[in-house]
């Protein structure tokens, strides 16, 4: 009788995890330290004034459909070059990356025209509170000129992913933390002789920081980088010769990116609409939010460039164990952060100045949020880290228009503007699809259709 060795259900295999953990803790630590800044604006505004803080998150809606836009393209870079790099071809790499880089400061352009040229018209969709708009235009007017810099910045550290250098990212996150830190403090309350700027302040604090950030990248990318050794004119000149690739590839992610984050910025016009304090509890709630859940799109992150360069190399037979495990650590890492949001929202809360009510509302949001990250952790790093980075990004461009554009948003609506909702249960419609989503991850995943061979 004849006995066969039964395949492992999880995998044991010691170069997964040495390419997916420091992956996963290097992205999730850079993520906790850009968030955490976010959270030292939104403290210090909120101690300046509830106007202050209402408007500059207004204006970061514009900054986070940016970063959305520019992390499509980024994503794109990196689905195609994680294949790319499971083969060690650094040379078609670069040439990737110098597509995506001017593809990105083109969206970038658009942005920071559009908001110079038209402030309080692109703030007004959000808002129609004059106190709110007022602070929003003043912070907008100054924090538009980073968004050159920042598409520039944030396309090349999202791109190096996909080489697995990853510790340049969080270096630039140190640094702008200190200095956007200190200078919020001097500039927002006029701190060491110098002015009592407000919204203004922390605008500027933003622009020195962003500055320094690209300075400290290009550096590295053209001094200190061994992987792929950037040259300045390869910088400054575009390679189209991977443009069918990247728009075939990266096309639908940017398509599912500009949706999202649209609809984020959608969620925070409906939120808005409902009144200032609203708008503070949301920013207050997602800040923290995001601080919390690091470790998911950390996670998500690894995964992409995981299963990316597996199927590169050639490596089709061991993503069933790989696939089987991620899913395991994906539950494990949502359970985690739902116990953390839920313990911590106290002792953040404390922190705010604002009035009863706005931190009622922020505390009412956070339960929410203690429940939907576990569905968040799941189904977003299945999605956008296995399937997104197996080839398969069209499914999760659809996946996201159905849900947010044909269910989550239309629903909030109704139930704010028609069915008069109070702010909790339209806040609770708007995070249902994070759970939802769970039921389509759960049989697309383990269906493995997604895989795709994406190099040439």
């Amino acid at each position: 009788m004849h006995t066969r060795n039964k395949e492992p259900f999880f995998t044991h295999d010691r170069s997964f995890f040495a390419v997916f953990l420091p992956l996963t803790l290097t992205v999730a630590l850079q993520n906790l330290i850009t968030h955490g800044v976010n959270l030292a604006d939104n403290i210090m505004l909120g101690g300046y004034s509830e106007a202050a803080l209402s408007g500059a998150s207004l204006a970061n809606q514009i900054q986070f459909l940016l970063l959305m836009l520019t992390s499509g393209v980024a994503e794109g870079v990196v689905v195609i070059g994680a294949q790319y790099w499971g083969r060690r071809d650094a040379a078609s790499i670069k040439r990737i990356i110098r597509l995506g880089l001017w593809l990105s400061f083109g969206v970038g352009l658009f942005f920071f025209l559009a908001v110079l040229l038209a402030p309080r018209a692109c703030l007004s969709l959000f808002t129609s509170d004059a106190a709110v708009l007022a602070e929003g235009v003043r912070y907008v007017r100054i924090v538009c000129f980073t968004y050159l810099l920042f598409s520039v910045t944030n396309l090349l550290v999202g791109s190096l992913k996909c080489v697995e250098t990853v510790r340049i990212g969080l270096v630039l996150s140190v640094s702008t933390l200190c200095i956007n830190v200190c200078l919020n403090y001097c500039l927002i309350f006029g701190r060491f002789g110098l002015p009592r700027l407000g919204s203004a302040g922390a605008a500027v604090a933003t622009l020195v920081s962003r500055t320094v950030e690209l300075i400290i990248l290009l550096v590295y990318l053209l001094r200190k980088d061994q992987k792929l050794r950037f040259r300045l004119r390869e910088l400054l000149t575009p390679d189209l010769s991977f443009l069918p690739d990247l728009a075939r590839a990266g096309g639908p992610i940017f398509i599912s990116n500009g949706i999202w984050g649209l609809a984020m910025a959608v969620q925070t016009a409906i939120l808005g609409h409902l009144g200032s304090g609203a708008i503070a509890a949301n920013s207050i709630a997602t800040t923290i939010f995001q601080i919390v859940s690091v470790i998911s799109y950390g996670a998500a992150a690894a995964a992409g460039v995981t299963v990316g360069k597996t199927i590169g190399a050639g490596r089709q037979g061991e993503l069933r164990r790989y696939c089987r495990t991620l899913q395991a650590l994906f539950l494990a890492v949502g359970v985690f952060e739902g116990l953390v949001l839920f313990f911590l929202r106290e002792p953040v809360l404390r922190l705010y100045a604002i009035s009863g009510p706005s931190l009622e509302l922020a505390r009412q949001f956070i339960l929410v949020l203690c429940v939907t990250v576990v569905g968040t952790s799941y189904q977003m790093a299945c999605l956008t880290g296995i399937v997104r980075g197996g080839g398969d990004t069209r499914f999760v461009m659809i996946n996201d228009l159905l849900f947010m554009w044909g269910l989550v948003l239309p629903c909030s609506a109704l139930a704010a503007f028609v069915w008069g909702a109070p702010p909790l249960w339209v806040f609770v419609i708007l995070k249902s699809d994070q759970v939802l989503k769970c039921i389509v991850a759960v049989f697309k995943v383990n269906s493995y259709n997604w895989v795709r061979t994406l190099t040439r």
